[in-house]
């Protein structure tokens, strides 16, 4: 005589990561036709499979705000999940075929992306020659935005921020310095205060990390800052104040091989010595694949090189 016993067959899933890419795509795109661009799929097709996880979960995902598709708590919610599981299933491929390996999507201010990461990556990479690392260079706001928005697994940053959505993790410490041409008129002299407050200065632009500090560290000790160039870039900044047009305040790391070669000075000034904290930053509720954990673990467990 058999047994008989209740049992339910499994559940059929409705869910795939085909409507999963798609939703992830639109929500950092705010567009279905932006979002299909990403995945390589039609703005038809997009939309399909947008309207059937929508029927799948039984909720809207976005709200239609005019032609943009923005994400609504739902989605909110969902956004984190759906991410991992593409992460997940990029990790599986790259089980068994190199030339699909799962990549480190990387986002960095630009004294740490051009000065700090190069080397690291490079020698991740001599470790782990099948790893891709698409690294985007940006201010720390944007690079905030990207972490914000999961276009990105990690970001570099000027400065430990804290916000409820993030980890923040200190990495480094990094000195502002004071530097101008050689021909400038304060080179080879300790400058006053009221020296530097007269001076034309080139610093970054609003939004840096780089700009935030050196505004602090500047206008609490000078009684104005009379900043004539704002630029987008250390090396604009270094390339105009080694051109005569000003001095400016940048990272050590940024100008420690214009030091060594001559074509900016460091300049001695009363201002107190001016440290600022590197951090890395990821997503409370984004659970990293192996690479990007394997990657941060290379980046604390190296040593920092001396400027």
């Amino acid at each position: 005589m058999t047994e008989k016993t209740d049992q339910h067959p499994p559940q059929r899933l409705r869910l795939t990561l085909r409507q999963l890419e798609v939703f992830a795509a639109t929500a950092r795109a705010g567009s279905t036709r932006a979002g299909a661009e990403q995945v390589a799929r039609s703005q038809s097709a997009a939309s399909t499979a947008l309207a059937e996880l929508e029927s799948s979960v039984g909720v809207q995902l976005f709200d239609r705000v005019g032609r943009r598709l923005v994400l609504n708590e739902n989605g909110r919610a969902l956004l984190p999940r759906a991410a991992a599981m593409i992460e997940d299933a990029a990790e599986v491929e790259a089980l068994f075929s190199a030339a699909h390996a799962a990549s480190l999507r990387l986002a960095s201010s630009f004294t740490i992306g051009e000065y700090l990461l190069p080397p690291l990556i490079a020698r991740w990479k001599s470790a782990h020659p099948h790893s891709q690392v698409r690294l985007a260079i940006a201010n720390t706001r944007d690079v905030l935005e990207a972490v914000a928005s999961f276009d990105v697994d990690v970001g570099f940053i000027e400065g430990a921020r804290t916000h409820p959505e993030f980890v923040v993790r200190r990495w480094r410490q990094d000195e502002l310095i004071v530097v101008a041409a050689p021909s400038h008129p304060l080179v080879g002299r300790r400058c006053t205060l009221a020296q530097l407050a007269a001076a034309t200065w080139i610093l970054r632009e609003l939004g840096s990390g780089t700009r935030e500090v050196a505004d602090r560290w500047l206008v609490a000790r000078l009684p104005h800052v009379n900043v004539e160039l704002e630029l987008g870039s250390n090396e604009a900044v270094k390339r105009a104040v080694g051109s005569g047009l000003g001095i400016g305040c940048l990272s050590h790391h940024a100008v420690a091989d214009a030091l060594r070669e001559g074509w900016l000075v460091h300049l001695r000034t009363p201002l107190p010595p001016m440290t600022r904290t590197l951090a890395v930053v990821t997503h409370k509720t984004k659970r990293l694949g192996a690479a990007a954990q394997g990657f941060l673990q290379h980046c604390f467990d190296e040593q920092p090189a001396t400027p």
